[in-house]
């Protein structure tokens, strides 16, 4: 009795699970790839037929939205002449299907421009990416090579690596060679310096710039390779360099008090204050000041640099010059050296002052370039630094030109700007 009971529920069939249309699709294509024998993985099997239909498809459909009409179905009444011109052959790389013969739509007029295979591009992954940000973050190519190999699983040879990182080149020509805008509110530069085995290992000074935007950008101007150590002479090649590139004007330029570069900014841009960096000022004190010293030079320096206006500032040195003028000599001429290019700052609203007293904006970046530079330690040849460089600065924005939005709130800056400098403000605005 038991056993004809249960029988029946064994022997009744459950319904078929319903497929997604997705997976529908897929088992259909499983399906015919058995029934003509295909493998689904390998030079010719599933994977990359599949791989070539979707690519292709989706071509097609590009080309149809370009066009505004499906094949052979173009409007008899419309204005535009443009149809279907064949196709020809490409090959792209697939990590997963590896090379991939696809059929590429043309069009008559040529204006065709396909976004899910661009023209040009021969990879479907992001692989160039991942290699560029490794790049950039100080990895060599036989490291990343072995980085795809044990996290992807995937062989990418030093040679391939290479190739890739070689494509930017031409990139970095072009940025380095970019229009500029044609006023920025405040220039930062400085120099870092990296190993270049040029017959033999030598230091060579990188020079860069930081320009601030009037709409609140921090814009990597550009980076330049020098030889010896750094000198405001290269630096006059530099600020002509940007001067050709557009910039006309600079209200401020802040640096960390080279000697004699003044000059040389006063020669391309007659207007542009120098600012003496007030940070690297402070830290130049305190390695002439012994240790047992620090803590009361710095309560009495502090009066100095926060003072209300320039004369405050100079009553403030010379009471500081009073009290350790004779331990500390160097000190006090260490200021007094500085002063011309150490009180424009004093002059302006808290917001301009906030914005110019450091270099802190470059300084973040060169801690960024150094970071790259250490993991590399020497390159081969001057351009081999120069990319990595500027794949360190392409990371810092998707879009690649090194801009980025500044930190600090830009609406009483711009209004501070736009006041003090009315007559040199981009149209000339009145506030």
């Amino acid at each position: 009795m038991t056993s004809e009971l249960v029988s029946p529920r064994k022997s009744e069939s459950k319904p078929a699970r319903e497929l997604s249309p997705e997976q529908a699709a897929a088992a259909a294509m499983v399906a015919e790839a058995k029934a003509r024998g295909l493998a689904l993985t390998g030079p010719d099997g599933l994977l990359k037929l599949f791989t070539k239909n979707v690519l292709e498809t989706a071509l097609n459909e590009e080309m149809t939205e370009h066009l505004g009409h499906e094949k052979n179905r173009a409007d008899l009444g419309r204005e535009s002449t443009n149809v279907r011109n064949g196709t020809r052959p490409k090959t792209v790389i697939s990590d997963a299907a590896g090379e991939v013969d696809i059929e590429v739509p043309r069009d008559r007029e040529s204006t065709f421009e396909p976004q899910i295979v661009k023209k040009r591009q021969r990879r479907l992954t992001e692989v160039d990416e991942i290699v560029l940000s490794l790049y950039a973050k100080g990895m060599t190519t036989g490291e990343i090579s072995a980085h795809f190999a044990e996290i992807y699983g995937a062989a990418v040879s030093k040679e391939t690596i290479s190739r890739i990182t070689d494509k930017v080149v031409a990139e970095m020509q072009e940025w380095a060679s970019r229009p500029l805008d044609g006023i920025y509110v405040a220039v930062f530069i400085d120099a870092i310096h990296v190993k270049v085995r040029d017959g033999q290992v030598a230091n060579r000074p990188v020079y860069a710039a930081i320009g601030v935007t009037v709409d609140g950008h921090k814009d990597v101007l550009g980076l330049w390779m020098g030889s010896g150590g750094e000198g405001a002479k290269f630096w006059m090649s530099v600020l002509i360099d940007l001067k050709n590139r557009g910039v006309r004007d600079v209200f401020f330029l802040v640096c960390d008090g080279l000697k004699g570069l003044p000059d040389v900014v006063a020669n391309v841009w007659p207007q542009t204050i120098v600012q003496t960096c007030i940070v690297h000022l402070i830290r130049n004190t305190f390695r002439l000041v012994s240790r047992r010293d620090w803590e009361a030079v710095k309560r009495d320096i502090k009066p100095i640099y926060t003072a209300a206006s320039p004369d405050a500032a100079l009553a403030a040195l010379d009471e500081f010059e009073e009290k350790w003028g004779a331990k500390h000599s160097a000190v006090i001429r260490l200021w007094r050296n500085a002063w011309d290019e150490f009180t424009p700052f004093l002059g302006y609203d808290v917001e301009i002052r906030t914005m110019i007293c450091s270099t802190n904006a470059i300084e973040s970046l060169n801690a960024r370039y150094r970071r790259a530079v250490r993991a590399r330690g020497h390159f081969p040849t001057e351009q081999a630094a120069m990319k990595r460089l500027y794949l360190v600065t392409r990371s810092l924005d998707p879009t690649g030109t090194g801009r980025a939005r500044w930190t600090m709130r830009w609406k009483p800056v711009i209004n501070a700007f736009a006041i003090t400098f009315g007559d040199r403000w981009p149209g000339a605005e009145t506030y």
